[in-house]
């Protein structure tokens, strides 16, 4: 369906062009009349200020022709049953009886409305289980990690690799894959990692998925990635409370224990240099990056894991001084009437993958430390400002609206790849994992961007597993859908919507007693 067509039916009335393409003929205008359209399931209500005049009502079906469905009508309202699928768009035109129906009169006063049939457990089961088909059907078949992205050949992810991890699970949970095809993809994933090159225990960001040999992500990343290791982490501990359960078969149980292993065996006080954890060392260059992992940003759960560590732990003071930069990482202010408690001033929070990729095992809900009171509340700010912004919309990019906003790091029409975020990163490119992954803090406003990303712009943002990654609708018509997937965007589609319904991942991770006791060195509580 294209972009322009669909977005007709979300925004009813305000545009003289219907959902089909029907030319204008050259008979004279006819009078017709203002009306009002609803839909409840397949029964399609038109409503108008009755005036004892005799209208036949007509209806056209997405782009197909229109067909008279009603004649001589003079009593509002005119009720319909229609015999057509979910999401069918419908658009009426309404005229005195045996006048023109494409009249341009007709088409000024057109109505048209979508059939919804599918319930909000329905509509979600469909993108989880279409989304999850990226871990799945798209793994790199000889290791089973995760592609980095839909293009990437033999290129694995050891962070995507973590959020596919726990996509599998919620999709086990769910039935769109059975528990043994889960524990059967995993095995598989553990296997490779056993055998893959470490960096005191961490994993390179990149590897090849066939020869097992680290891919640079660039001249110097090399060699350990200790933030793309903890998002494997995240997803490995989750896997091993699910396959460590006491009900678990002996297998489930092996795969569990080597998990165990693979966790003890990650040096992270190696990495803790100048008070700090540092994102990468090589064998070829050392610290030479020398990027801290320091301020509200991902690695969040890179300290809680270090700090969890049963075998190579770093202290509060490490986190204290390191990420938190003693406290400055507050914020405080408030815009569009919401306060946010920590994040940037500039980007008024940042992209929106920070309140996701530590907290899709790590449970917010009343999580609470020195800097911040509820991370839970953190992150709905956080997400309700974001979208405050796109509304707002200030500098006026076509579509920003209550149905479609979400600025985080995504492909991008306009920059390539881009963390979108208010402000100087804002290029009117919405990503559709911002607002989806955001399930868990704003219901109901998530819901009506993935309805309306569903609804509305149908087959042109929902492809073979998924949404796509990026949405620019002020850009040229060809340009405005990145057609692209990302193993990091996708991922926490499937586990942060779970975390909605079931809490399933949230509440695996944080039975962990590591966990437990990593959290409680770092001061937090709940």
């Amino acid at each position: 369906m294209k972009i322009y067509s669909s977005l007709l039916c979300l925004l009813v009335g305000l545009f003289a062009m219907s959902c089909s393409e029907e030319k204008e003929t050259p008979t004279p205008p006819s009078n017709s009349v203002n009306f009002t359209v609803t839909a409840n399931g397949t029964d399609i209500t038109l409503s108008w200020d009755a005036d004892g005049k005799a209208y036949d009502i007509w209806r056209a079906c997405d782009e197909d022709e229109f067909e008279k469905v009603g004649e001589n009508i003079k009593n509002s309202p005119f009720t319909e049953r229609v015999d057509k699928p979910d999401n069918t768009c419908l658009t009426y035109r309404m005229v005195e009886a045996g006048g023109d129906v494409y009249s341009q009169e007709a088409r000024k006063t057109e109505q048209s409305v979508r059939i919804s049939l599918l319930s909000e457990d329905e509509l979600l089961d469909i993108v989880q289980q279409r989304t999850l088909k990226y871990f799945y059907d798209f793994a790199q078949p000889d290791s089973k990690l995760a592609r980095e992205r839909d293009s990437s050949g033999d290129v694995v992810t050891t962070g995507g690799t973590g959020f596919g991890i726990m996509a599998l699970i919620a999709g086990a949970e769910r039935n769109f894959i059975s528990r043994n095809d889960a524990y059967n993809h995993i095995h598989s994933i553990v296997e490779f990692l056993k055998k893959a090159p470490r960096f005191h225990g961490a994993y390179a960001h990149w590897y090849n998925g066939k020869t097992g040999a680290v891919k640079p992500f660039s001249e110097k990343d090399n060699g350990g990635d200790l933030v793309e290791t903890a998002f494997l982490m995240q997803g490995l501990l989750t896997a091993k409370a699910y396959f460590g359960a006491e009900s678990a078969s002996a297998e489930e149980k092996a795969l569990a224990a080597d998990i165990d292993q693979i966790w003890q065996e990650v040096e992270w006080d190696w990495y803790e240099r100048d008070g700090m954890l540092k994102w990468h060392w090589s064998p070829d260059y050392d610290f030479a990056m020398n990027l801290g992992i320091s301020g509200w940003n991902e690695g969040l759960i890179a300290y809680v894991l270090a700090a969890s560590s049963p075998t190579h732990p770093i202290e509060k003071a490490t986190y204290v001084n390191g990420f938190t930069h003693n406290g400055s990482i507050r914020n405080g202010n408030s815009f569009y009437g919401i306060t946010l408690p920590l994040g940037s001033q500039a980007e008024q929070g940042g992209p929106l993958f920070f309140a996701h990729y530590s907290f899709l095992g790590l449970d917010p809900r009343g999580l609470k430390d020195d800097v911040c009171d509820n991370y839970f509340e953190q992150n709905r700010a956080h997400t309700l400002i974001n979208r405050a912004y796109c509304i707002e919309n200030p500098k006026n990019y076509k579509g920003y609206s209550e149905n479609f906003w979400g600025l985080t790091a995504s492909d991008c029409p306009v920059a390539g790849y881009i963390a979108h975020a208010p402000g100087n990163n804002d290029n009117g490119t919405v990503s559709p994992t911002a607002a989806l992954s955001s399930m868990p803090y704003t219901p109901e406003e998530s819901m009506k961007v993935l309805e309306y990303l569903y609804r509305e712009l149908g087959d042109e943002a929902f492809g073979e597993y998924g949404f796509y990654d990026a949405i620019n609708l002020s850009v040229e018509k060809d340009k405005q859908v990145v057609k692209s997937y990302l193993a990091i965007d996708q991922g926490p589609i499937v586990v942060m919507i779970e975390n909605y319904r079931s809490q399933l991942l949230w509440n695996l991770f944080m039975q962990n007693n590591d966990v437990i006791n990593g959290l409680q060195r770092l001061g937090f509580t709940r």
